[in-house]
């Protein structure tokens, strides 16, 4: 008895090829529908599902081959005599191999059709047949990937095609069921709006390889979620070396700064090293807001990642080019500009996407087999209050705002001080508060800091931080509140004719 294939494909790439090439090696192809329309009038033989099942498709095509005419026939045991017999009796004939590509509800997604078109894209015989054979794989091969038909028929051609093949080829269809049911999982727990299912169902797909990952001796592995709402890594590399593990880390540090300025009539430039903030400024114009940028902290910049929300121009990419820099990221690049960068050619110059805000709904750290799940800090400020003799001015308001975007999205415990739309001393990452504010303050001693804005990410536990602001002329502070000593702190700012201002939010970054 010849063997027989059935095909059932939603994406009909190369399946024409593959289903000539079985014929050729005397295989009997089954086929359902527009599959079945397809193959015929391309010459290919073949027969309806409905000559096997001896039921015509029905329900507008929602019942089609959950049938025992295909199931037993793929499902049975070939060295188990009971299964032998049983499908014998019934004249259930084999189906040695399953090829089948589901409907595609990922797209429909993305295109943000109504609910019942969703609906009627959920496919159910396609993953049934696939589990099916699946689970038999030591009897059947399954094929859910279009890349693997030249493989499977290579394989046929020279018999051999391996248990441990068909192994693999099971692995590869239990993901892809796995993963088509976690995207219909994730849009039913939106249309029922449980932002904390009891079963949080992720998939991510391998995007890339990497080099290594934070260090040389590690992997590292670049996945991507394939649902996922205004992805903020989203570019084009224009010139450069592969990106590491690392950048793509300082990358998304680097966006999620500039995400806090996408209203901002000004263009921003932020600087980043190790996932931290080293420089950031506002400007007129790309070459100011980089010149500031740049101003902020000469030495960490150097080997550090560059983000601009705007066109960068030639004179800007000249003052780029004169120290060592690892990413260049803007919103596009002048003919002059991209000639000069590219000059350098291991930095990676990066066209990004206008960036949105973020829809996202959670952000999670992975710790060893537990996930911890939040929502994203989308937030800057729930109140302005001013609690203090002295009130900021304008100017000094509209830093605290500028202050705030950027200690938000430094590590705890952090400190930033700016004026003028731009950072004068970023502390960031220790376990005291004060340690933070003496590592900006000590680190840059040759700046002027008076009139300048102290922006903190929590609340100051004593009045040390005051105290040792305003020996360094910092005239204004914003900070969240909320700690029992705020009296203290508060009591302080007046003492020295400071302003202060409290958020009642709190910013911590771990």
């Amino acid at each position: 008895m010849s063997k027989r294939a059935l095909i059932s494909v939603t994406d009909k790439s190369g399946v024409v090829e593959f289903a000539r090439e079985l014929n050729n090696l005397g295989y009997e192809v089954i086929s359902t529908g527009n599959t079945f329309k397809t193959l015929k009038e391309n010459g290919i033989d073949a027969i309806t599902i409905d000559e096997v099942t001896k039921f015509p498709e029905m329900l507008d095509g929602r019942v089609k081959t959950l049938n025992p005419y295909i199931h037993g026939g793929i499902l049975y045991k070939r060295d188990d005599k009971s299964h032998v017999d049983t499908v014998n009796e019934y004249k259930i004939g084999s189906i040695d191999l399953v090829v089948v590509n589901l409907y595609d509800f990922e797209g429909t997604l993305k295109s943000g059709k109504a609910h019942e078109i969703m609906i009627e894209n959920i496919d159910i015989g396609g993953p049934s047949m696939i589990r099916s054979a699946a689970k038999n794989y030591k009897d059947v091969s399954v094929i859910v990937d279009i890349a693997d038909y030249d493989m499977i028929i290579e394989k046929l051609k020279t018999n051999t095609l391996t248990l441990e093949d068909r192994k693999n080829l099971a692995y590869k269809a239990f993901s892809t069921t796995a993963r088509y049911d976690s995207l219909i999982s994730t849009y039913f727990a939106g249309e029922v709006g449980d932002n904390y299912p009891d079963i949080l169902n992720l998939t991510f797909q391998k995007e890339q390889t990497l080099r290594y990952g934070e260090n040389p001796h590690q992997n590292g592995i670049l996945y991507s979620q394939p649902n996922a709402k205004n992805p903020i890594l989203n570019y084009e590399q224009l010139n450069g070396k592969e990106l590491s593990f690392n950048n793509l880390n300082d990358l998304h540090g680097c966006l999620e700064v500039m995400r806090e300025f996408k209203d901002s009539k000004e263009v921003v430039s932020v600087a980043i090293k190790h996932t931290n903030p080293c420089g950031v400024g506002l400007g007129k114009d790309t070459f100011e807001a980089y010149s500031k940028c740049y101003e902020a902290d000469k030495v960490s910049i150097f080997g550090g990642i560059v983000g601009i929300t705007s066109t960068v121009d030639e004179e800007t990419a000249k003052m780029m080019s004169e120290i060592f820099l690892e990413i260049v990221v803007a919103y596009d690049y002048t003919q002059e500009a991209l000639e000069i960068l590219k000059k350098k050619k291991n930095l990676r110059v990066l066209k990004l996407a206008k960036i949105e805000k973020s829809l996202q709904p959670y952000d999670m750290k992975y710790i060893d087999g537990k996930l911890l799940v939040q929502d994203k800090n989308n937030s800057l400020v729930e109140k302005c209050e001013v609690v203090t003799k002295v009130r900021p001015s304008e100017e000094q308001l509209k830093d605290m705002e500028f202050g705030m975007k950027v200690v938000k999205n430094m590590k705890s415990n952090a400190i930033a001080i700016v004026k003028d739309g731009k950072t004068l001393a970023l502390g960031c990452g220790q376990t005291s508060r004060i340690w933070a504010l003496k590592n900006a303050l000590e680190n840059n001693k040759d700046k002027d800091f008076k009139g300048s804005v102290l922006a903190s990410d929590a609340f100051f536990p004593f009045s040390d931080c005051i105290e040792l602001a305003h020996e360094y002329k910092i005239e204004a502070v914003v900070q969240p509140g909320g700690s029992i000593n705020d009296k203290d702190s508060i009591e302080a700012c007046d003492k020295s004719e400071m302003s202060m201002v409290v958020t009642g939010i709190r910013h911590f970054k771990h």
